[in-house]
């Protein structure tokens, strides 16, 4: 019997992230965690994974990032504190979940027809479990995953009640003496209340909306990933349109952005993935590559108050190399560090290059940086390093000047060695013959 048997399994990103619900937050990390059913040994344990808690869901992902299977946290009848003796000092703490399951020992949301004991099991030493109980305790007093509904009906509640109020207040009669002054400071704290209850209302109403909208753009943007590759012949009009889709999805910002409260030892490792999935869209944008300043900025700003030091955004891309994720770090011999796609190929980007130093202007005046970030669609200084590279692979000849720098096609592979002054008559010799007798004309 396979785990997926008795656990719903979860989606992953291609960094091995979790694929979050709408609304739904992460609130604690945990590595090097068991699932296992001791009660009922025909149900296969969990060996040796990721557990993240959310709002919604207790999240188990093994350690390569190849699976993952989640208990709903509507379905958590009870959490048992861990136990405190002697004897549980020298193994490692447990904390224990009765959860609802089908006949078949299954997990399934809501109430089940049966429930079983899920044991936590925390190896390696690393995790508090009293500090886990406590916000698992936390999360499930909150029921996050019945905001909505619960909002729903507080807010009929509350008409309710205030029109109550009203209607008491128009056939209330007026009372003098001690009576009076009692009865107007109560009509003060319920005139405050409603008003405080009137605010929140409007607040409630906003952080809901708030929610649709950021759950809308992530499917989206999950929708535009996905889809990449399907537009691939898209013409002009549906391409501006997800031009302009994808600028307005960089700037709603990440739902969960990783910290170092909830992820605690796991931080790095944790926001390397997230890292990986936000510069998809990017990447894109950008044609395969963008550099890391501006990656920083627009990591800093999705993650909105949860702002990262550089030097936790190169602990995060040099962890790259562990992981199965499609962007790399990359440094150029000048210095300049830049954020890669995997699919990004410096052939085709040297191949854009010379066809632009071949045309009739660019023979006569080479190309500056600026000309090939105007092709390529990057940054200027990031198109420098690509003519820098080309010329170390013997495809440009450089000028420097006061002017700046000019990359010219490199001729010197067009002469003859025992006759340099051969003039051909066909090839790109020709047609630097030509330019240059326009230029002089």
């Amino acid at each position: 019997m396979a785990a997926s048997a008795w656990l719903p399994p979860a989606d992953l990103t291609d960094s091995g992230r979790p694929v979050l619900f709408p609304g739904e937050v992460e609130r604690l990390f945990l590595s090097s965690i068991d699932l296992q059913a001791e009660e009922n040994p025909s149900l296969p344990p969990l060996r040796s994974g990721f557990l993240t808690l959310t709002s919604h869901r207790l999240l188990w992902i093994n350690d390569n990032s190849r699976f993952a299977h989640f208990i709903p946290l509507g379905s958590v009848i009870h959490a048992f504190p861990p136990k405190k003796s002697i004897k549980n000092m020298f193994t490692s703490p447990k904390i224990r979940i009765q959860v609802s399951s089908d006949s078949d020992g299954k997990i399934i949301g809501g109430k089940g027809a049966t429930s079983v004991v899920i044991t936590i099991v925390m190896r390696g030493g690393k995790s508090d479990p009293e500090a886990f109980y406590g916000k698992l305790w936390e999360v499930l007093k909150s029921r996050s995953w019945e905001v909505e509904e619960v909002m729903g009906r507080e807010d009929v509640g509350e008409i309710r009640v205030s029109g109550s109020v009203e209607g008491t207040s128009r056939v209330r009669t007026a009372v003098v003496g001690v009576a009076g002054i009692l009865r107007k400071e109560q009509e003060m704290w319920e005139s405050t209340d409603k008003s405080l209850q009137d605010a929140f209302q409007d607040l409630n109403a906003l952080m809901s909306k708030a929610k649709e909208m950021v759950a809308l753009a992530e499917k989206m943007r999950q929708k535009l990933l996905s889809g990449s590759a399907a537009q691939a012949n898209a013409n002009d009009e549906e391409m501006g349109s997800k031009q302009e889709m994808q600028d307005w999805l960089l700037s709603v910002g990440i739902v969960s952005p990783v910290t170092k409260e909830s992820a605690g030892a796991l931080y790095h490792q944790q926001l390397s993935r997230q890292l990986a999935d936000f510069v998809k869209l990017p990447l894109e944008k950008s044609g395969g590559m963008i550099a890391l300043i501006d990656v920083y900025c627009l990591f800093n700003r999705a993650r909105g108050t949860e702002l990262i030091s550089p030097e936790d955004l190169l602990q995060a891309c040099a962890l790259w190399e562990k992981y199965e994720v499609p962007a790399m770090l990359r440094k150029f011999d000048s210095g300049v560090m830049v954020i890669q796609s995997k699919a990004h190929s410096d052939e085709e980007v040297f191949a854009r290059i010379i066809s632009l130093a071949q045309k009739p202007d660019a023979l006569k005046m080479g190309i500056s940086p600026s000309d090939a970030a105007l092709t390529l669609g990057i940054a200027p200084a990031l198109a420098k390093e690509h003519l820098l590279n080309a010329e170390s692979r013997g495809l440009l000849c450089r000028d420097v000047s006061p002017d700046g720098f000019r990359f010219y096609v490199n001729m010197f592979k067009e002469f003859e060695l025992g006759n340099i002054y051969l003039v051909k008559d066909h090839g790109l010799y020709k047609a630097w013959i030509s330019a240059a007798s326009l230029a002089s004309a």
